[in-house]
C-alpha cells in the first residue's frame, strides 16, 4: 500500500526537497503552500499524514491544525516549525498535532517520526468500512482496535491517532493503573524526542472527548505514577 502525505508549507526552499526525499522513500506526495488549500485537499479524503508548517502565508498553522480536527480530518499531524518554544509546542499538541519537529531538522529524523506516525494511525484495507454497532446490541464503550474506532452506545467518537492508541491500551487494562513510563513507551516510540508533557496534552484532550460524548468511564489520573480507565 502507498501511503499519501499532505505537505503544507510555503517556502520552496524547504517544501521542495522534502517532497523529493518523501517521493524517493516511495509516498506519494500532494504539496500546498496555504493553509486553506491544505484543508481543502485533506478534506477530499486519502491523505494518511499531514507535515504542516506553523508560517503560512493566509493562516497560522495552528488554526489550519485546529480546523483540520474539526473537520474531521483523524489521521496524523506533524507541525514542522522554527518556533522552538515549549508554549509553541504544547498549543500545537492541544489542537490536535501528533508530533513536532523544529526547524532545521535531519531529514532522517523527519523520515523515522513520518514512519512512525503512518505506523499508528493506517488502517490495514477494508477495516475502515465496518459499520457502526446496533444500539440495541452494543451499549456503553466500544473500542475497536482493528478498526480504530470508539463508539459510546450508538454514537461513534473522533480521536485522533495518539488519543486512540492510549484509550485502547487503558480500556485493555481498565482499573489497572498504566505509569506514565509505560504509556509513553507504548504510544510513543523510541522516534519520540519531546517532552512528557506531550502525555499529559493528550490525555487531557481525551478525557474531554470522552466527557463530551457521555461515556460511561473515566480516566483518573494517579499521581505521581500513572493513569487508570474506570467505569463512572
Amino acid at each position: 500500500m502507498t501511503h499519501r502525505i499532505l505537505v503544507v508549507e510555503d517556502d520552496d526552499g524547504i517544501a521542495l526537497p522534502l517532497v523529493r526525499t518523501l517521493e524517493r522513500e516511495g509516498y506519494d506526495v500532494d504539496r500546498v503552500a496555504t493553509g486553506g488549500d491544505g484543508l481543502d485537499r485533506a478534506a477530499q479524503g486519502d491523505i494518511d499524514l499531514v507535515l504542516l508548517d506553523l508560517g503560512l502565508p493566509d493562516m497560522d498553522g495552528l488554526d489550519t491544525c485546529r480546523r483540520l480536527r474539526s473537520g474531521g480530518y483523524a489521521s496524523g499531524i506533524m507541525i514542522l516549525t522554527a518556533r522552538g518554544g515549549e508554549l509553541d509546542r504544547v498549543v500545537g499538541l492541544d489542537v490536535g498535532a501528533d508530533d513536532y519537529l523544529g526547524k532545521p531538522f535531519a531529514l532522517a529524523e523527519l523520515l523515522a517520526r513520518t514512519r512512525a506516525l503512518l505506523r499508528r494511525t493506517l488502517r490495514p484495507a477494508g477495516e475502515g468500512t465496518a459499520a457502526a454497532p446496533d444500539p440495541a446490541d452494543e451499549a456503553g464503550l466500544r473500542v475497536d482496535v482493528q478498526g480504530r474506532r470508539v463508539w459510546v452506545d450508538d454514537t461513534e467518537v473522533a480521536l485522533t491517532s495518539k488519543e486512540f492508541d492510549l484509550l485502547a491500551l487503558l480500556e485493555s487494562e481498565r482499573s489497572t493503573v498504566l505509569t506514565r513510563e509505560r504509556l509513553m513507551d507504548e504510544v510513543w516510540d523510541e522516534n519520540w524526542f519531546g517532552s512528557t508533557k506531550t502525555l499529559d496534552v493528550t490525555m487531557g484532550r481525551l478525557r474531554q472527548k470522552l466527557e463530551d460524548a457521555d461515556a460511561p468511564v473515566r480516566i483518573v489520573t494517579v499521581r505521581g505514577v500513572g493513569f487508570r480507565l474506570e467505569s463512572s
